[in-house]
């Protein structure tokens, strides 16, 4: 079932997909490297002094990449393919745009990096800036929604959606894990994810033509 999903147009959803993540992270990173004020520092609160700083995080972290592209790769139509990207695109301007017009950064962590090589290359890559909202968290929680609306198309086990709920939730419990954000960015995260899920959500649902024939 998933194989045959994931095949149709594997080409066109690969290079769309790898296309899509580098303009963002070009954006993204020009906009870290390069802020167009100064920088505000989003401040700690007590939940940020309760979730110790966890190297295991660090694979769940990155599965945002895999999570997130698991709606594209099971859609049947480049028609599909192409609506899901300008919707989360969308997503994704917006939280430019916050970035743009309000530099923010989580404030140091005081871990030494070069223990925990994995890590220090991933603040090597992403430095602790354009925090809030959290886009690693915005973004899952959006690819959440719709694999939630999906699964009725997927003929799959209900069972599913709570999966994908758990598996969203571990990636946004990795970002402060990993000190990559701070509680402040994942509740704004969350926000900004979901609202922007329900407003561009999808109608019809993906359901009716979106089932693979039997």
């Amino acid at each position: 079932m998933f194989l045959s999903r994931i095949r149709r147009h594997f080409w066109f959803k690969c290079f769309g997909t790898t296309a899509f993540t580098s303009c963002f992270f070009a954006a993204y990173l020009y906009l870290l490297k390069s802020p167009a004020g100064s920088v505000t520092t989003v401040p700690l609160t007590w939940l940020d002094h309760r979730i110790p700083f966890e190297p295991l995080a660090l694979p769940v972290y990155l599965s945002l990449w895999v999570y997130i592209s698991l709606p594209p790769a099971l859609m049947l139509t480049r028609a599909q393919v192409i609506d899901y990207g300008l919707r989360i695109g969308a997503l994704c301007l917006a939280g430019l745009a916050v970035f743009y017009l309000w530099p923010n950064a989580v404030p140091p962590a005081h871990i030494d990096w070069d223990r925990y090589p994995g890590m220090a290359f991933l603040k090597g890559v992403d430095a602790a800036g354009n925090a809030c909202p959290s886009l690693h968290v915005a973004t899952a929680v959006f690819a959440a929604f719709w694999l939630h609306w999906m699964v009725p198309s997927l003929r799959v086990d209900r069972r599913a959606r709570w999966f994908s709920a758990a598996w969203c939730v571990a990636i946004v419990y990795s970002t402060m894990a990993t000190k990559q954000h701070v509680a402040i960015d994942v509740l704004v995260g969350t926000i900004f994810g979901t609202v922007m899920a329900l407003a561009l959500k999808p109608r019809p649902l993906p359901t009716a033509g979106w089932s693979l024939p039997t």
